[in-house]
């Protein structure tokens, strides 16, 4: 059993690696970023770059991988999402910014759990825009259910870890992927019939 427990920080590192490749993928083969938020690839790629400094002190190496590829894959998502709309929201590009300088304060400040403490938030308020974006889009043929497939199961493994390694920062991280997954998920499954599709949702400036 604790073999188990121990190869699921791998097991997430396999799902993570490629996450945000289906993504990219359908906002240029599809041609529109409808349900995709610009604030969600964008804190994405903040988060996971704070990330990899909790896991280097933490000493989860194998979580280095996936951390530095969603860094990356994220934030060029965010730069795809930027050019095929308006260019980057002025007002989410300022919260982002004030957010990556609170992260890199409080692990200065106070280490690996004043930057765990940080991080313990910084999920729910990377996955919020996105959900939120989801679920006031009209249409969601941006959205790629392959990425959310994957943060959904990358999650999952985290918060089980975290439950065996009694590391609430981590609980906190799974269980609020899992639910953020499902709920986005559940929207791009079923859409509604009500309202006619547009081709972009632009956020507000």
């Amino acid at each position: 059993m604790h073999t188990l427990f121990a190869s699921l920080p791998l097991v997430a590192a396999v799902l993570a690696v490629p996450q945000f490749l289906p993504q990219l993928a359908r906002v240029r083969r599809a041609g529109t970023m409808a349900g995709v938020s610009w604030s969600w690839a964008a804190l994405t790629s903040v988060n996971n770059a704070a990330w990899l400094g909790y896991f280097a002190l933490s000493g989860f190496w194998t979580a280095l991988v996936p951390a530095i590829s969603a860094t990356v894959l994220s934030g060029l998502l965010a730069v795809e999402v930027a050019r095929r709309g308006s260019g980057m929201p002025k007002r989410p590009m300022v919260l982002t910014s004030v957010w990556a300088v609170v992260l890199l304060t409080a692990g200065v400040a106070f280490g690996r759990a004043g930057l765990g403490s940080a991080l313990a938030v910084a999920f729910l308020l990377q996955v919020t825009p996105s959900v939120w974006t989801v679920y006031r889009s009209r249409d969601t043929a941006g959205v790629s259910r392959g990425t959310w497939l994957l943060i959904f199961g990358e999650l999952l493994c985290w918060g089980v870890f975290g439950i065996h390694e009694a590391d609430p920062r981590l609980i906190v991280l799974g269980a609020t992927g899992v639910i953020a997954s499902l709920l986005v998920l559940a929207r791009v499954s079923w859409p509604r019939a009500d309202r006619p599709p547009v081709t972009h949702l632009v956020e507000a400036p």
